[in-house]
């Protein structure tokens, strides 16, 4: 191997370091991979599908109620829920519907006929929603750990936002 050769080789060894560490900080604070755990998201989300997340949104824009979202539970779990309730907003479920500030909330995305007991946001120590915080359900509301369990979920907790299912390549959906 001459001068010339070991050259390119080195030229070639730097883009490619180079190319892992953008990859790195992009996957670190931009777009992560989850995958799906049990089946608190179904319908929409079952159980063993892949994603991708959105780290990034949540820096620039607020969260929106129906987000779907990935958020730290217990130090070394994540859990993927919908944003429900948002700050300063009073919230009840009664006979199976969600009511927010007394409206009814319209639910397209879950399955008919699920029964689920009643809450009050009352029963987790709060009138409404404090600042920076949510309230987070999962679709199966009948087997779903979420805010009637875990309590409201604060912002920094929020890894973010659910994008794109992309596994199994059958269902490829964004979101």
């Amino acid at each position: 191997m001459d001068w010339l050769g070991i050259k390119e080789f080195i030229k070639d060894l730097i883009k490619l370091i180079l190319f892992i560490v953008v990859l790195l900080v992009i996957m670190i604070y931009v777009f992560s991979v989850t995958q799906v755990l049990g089946n608190s998201m179904s319908p929409t989300l079952m159980d063993d599908e892949v994603l991708f997340l959105n780290k990034a949104q949540y820096r620039f824009f607020d969260i929106k109620r129906g987000d779907v979202v990935s958020l730290e539970y217990a130090d070394t779990k994540f859990l993927i829920k919908r944003v429900i309730g948002l700050p300063g907003e009073s919230l009840e479920i009664k006979n199976n519907q969600v009511y927010i500030n007394g409206e009814l909330l319209e639910e397209e995305y879950l399955e008919e006929d699920l029964e689920y007991p009643d809450f009050r946001l009352q029963d987790i120590g709060y009138e409404t929603i404090p600042d920076d915080m949510y309230f987070v359900l999962g679709d199966n509301r009948e087997d779903s750990m979420d805010s009637r369990e875990i309590g409201l979920v604060s912002k920094d907790k929020i890894e973010g936002r659910i994008f794109m299912r992309f596994w199994p390549l059958n269902k490829i959906r964004f979101f």
